[in-house]
């Protein structure tokens, strides 16, 4: 637990760093930062659809379901069932 709580603090200081320092570049070279913040989105952004492709294009297609099991009818709950060392008359 406090692993967890030492990772979600060095995640949380990391993008307070982040914000500050894409603040400060934008502050300085606005329009160039904002282009390669653009280019790097829509880039990310293909990337996964190309990689939600190329899964797709190459995963083979499942086997078709050609025999169902049959199933045992199940019995009423009340009925439990003769025991087997039970004597006929």
């Amino acid at each position: 637990m406090a692993n967890d709580r030492a990772i979600g603090g060095g995640i949380f200081a990391g993008s307070v760093i982040g914000i500050i320092v894409y603040g400060v570049l934008l502050y300085y070279w606005g329009t160039l930062v904002v282009e390669i913040t653009a280019f790097v989105g829509v880039l990310l952004l293909l990337a996964i659809l190309a990689w939600i492709g190329y899964t797709m294009a190459t995963t083979p297609p499942p086997e078709p379901i050609t025999d169902i099991p049959e199933m045992a009818p199940e019995k009423p709950a009340g009925d439990a069932g003769t025991p087997a060392d039970a004597k006929k008359d």
